[in-house]
């Protein structure tokens, strides 16, 4: 009964989980912060081991024949997201300044769309993409923090890229593809984790979502939200569209706000202190897209997938073993 249910909602498989761990996180925190393997399983501290333990049953999966296209895939995704949220925060600094416009600062712009929650793409592509979908999230990691936003502000002299971080990414998916082109069988073996490790995904990142966020950021903290799905998705799935040559299930999925994006601002700030002033509001902004964009994103990317096709669910005439998405 309750797979049933699950398979009903889409991408329920991740997103029920997720909703009822926010629910928890939000209204009841303490409830399982008791230690021991309880927190572990179904807090925020086990998102690491979870998805690590994910990206090796995802990397057996893949063929090294398939890097070229995993860069190909995720560097299109990484490149038209940064640049929408550049070019949006830029343009609303040059003509409103620091303080942006209509409540909204430009930092908080910046932040929100340049950042995408890696997690969660790796949750939906599981779903309904196919092994190069899923290995692209080692690449994306780039756009998960304060980097790319302090680029965007001119402060790239004072950033270091975290290559110790995008290394520690990338190794679980190194070993099992090294163990997954040594021995097939290892492949085959470790192929069912991917989705039975999905539920698991969704519980711990739910643990780290508080939907009183959307309250806190108020209205300039929704149109965030509206402004990250709406003028950020379409955009990146049309670069998806028209250079990867795939469907746009993928551009939508890596639609959303990261959860690391709302520490960003603190971050520029103390790397830039002239943006002290503008924090707590970019803060609670960011909080309020990041809910909102977990809440609409998976939606959208369900229906986007089922509508257009995907490797998990085509559409009559597409075979995409030979790159032919489009139904004839």
């Amino acid at each position: 009964m309750i797979l049933k249910f699950l398979k009903k909602v889409p991408a329920g498989m991740m997103i029920v989980p997720m909703f009822l761990s926010a629910l928890i996180n939000t209204f009841f925190p303490e409830m399982l912060q008791i230690g021991s393997f309880t927190t572990a399983v179904f807090t925020s501290a086990g998102t690491a081991a979870v998805l690590g333990v994910q990206l090796v049953c995802m990397g057996a999966q893949l063929r090294v024949k398939e890097l070229a296209e995993v860069v190909k895939r995720g560097g299109v995704l990484l490149v038209s997201k940064y640049a929408i949220g550049a070019v949006l925060g830029i343009i609303i600094g040059k003509l409103f300044g620091m303080e942006g416009i209509l409540g909204l600062t430009t930092l908080a712009v910046i932040s929100a769309i340049t950042n995408s929650n890696g997690s969660m793409y790796l949750a939906l592509n599981v779903e309904y993409g196919d092994e190069v979908d899923q290995t692209a999230m080692s690449l994306l990691a780039i756009n998960d923090g304060p980097f790319l936003t302090l680029i965007t502000l001119g402060a790239s002299g004072l950033a270091q890229i975290p290559i110790v971080s995008l290394i520690a990414v990338i190794v679980p998916i190194l070993f099992g593809m090294l163990i997954g082109n040594i021995d097939k069988k290892m492949s085959e073996f470790l192929e069912p984790g991917i989705g039975l490790l999905l539920p698991f995904v969704g519980i711990t990142l739910g643990a780290g979502i508080d939907v009183k966020g959307i309250v806190a950021g108020g209205a300039p903290g929704i149109l965030l939200g509206i402004i990250t799905v709406c003028i950020s998705g379409p955009f990146v799935v049309l670069c998806d569209r028209i250079f990867n040559k795939r469907p746009g299930y993928a551009g939508w999925a890596v639609s959303s706000t990261a959860g690391n994006a709302i520490a960003v601002p603190a971050v520029v700030a103390s790397i830039d202190p002239s943006w002290t002033p503008y924090v707590t509001a970019a803060t609670t902004q960011v909080a309020a897209s990041t809910v909102m964009t977990a809440i609409l994103i998976p939606i959208i990317t369900a229906w986007w997938a089922k509508k257009y096709g995907c490797p998990k669910y085509p559409l009559p005439g597409q075979d995409f073993s030979k790159k032919d998405w489009k139904a004839k």
